[in-house]
């Protein structure tokens, strides 16, 4: 299978880093080269979700776990219309993942829980030497970046 670097660097972000918002930015930008195909929508929905329940806050302005509910479970409903090996990923395995994790959302209110993170299962030995060499390639971002470097909503620097 021929391998998309955007990709492997969103999964090196997701898996490796944890760093959702990061993986989001380098997703959207393959995203859109795709036509927003809405396999990338859905991946990209998952990482805003953990992103905003890890990072967001609970203010008269915005409720973080309202905003991962709604990203979730427009992440769960567009992957469950794919194959389960799509991209060289067990989408099925992240799936169910999502579908727990959203399970749990729902009931956040009766039942707080803390974050955690999951992993995207890789199969395809191609997809996982290139997310191994994007691996080294990539340097993690410390601290992580919660603002838009890149892209159309960038801020110029000042």
């Amino acid at each position: 299978m021929k391998v998309e670097p955007k990709f492997a660097a969103f999964l090196v972000y997701f898996n490796r880093d944890r760093d959702y918002f990061e993986c989001h930015e380098v997703l959207e930008e393959l995203w859109l080269e795709r036509g927003r195909d809405p396999l990338y929508s859905g991946l990209l929905q998952i990482a805003v979700a953990l992103y905003h329940f890890r990072n967001g806050g609970i203010t008269p302005a915005y409720n973080k776990i309202e905003g991962a509910r709604k990203m979730m479970r427009s992440a769960v409903s567009k992957l469950s219309n794919y194959p389960d090996d799509a991209l060289g990923i067990r989408l099925d395995k992240l799936v169910l993942q999502a579908q727990e994790y959203l399970k749990q959302l729902e009931r956040y209110d009766q039942e707080p829980f803390d974050f955690y993170p999951f992993e995207i299962e890789m199969f395809d030995p191609e997809l996982i030497a290139r997310v191994e060499l994007a691996a080294e390639e990539i340097r993690p971002n410390v601290p992580q970046r919660t603002g838009y470097a890149r892209g159309p909503k960038a801020k110029p620097n000042s």
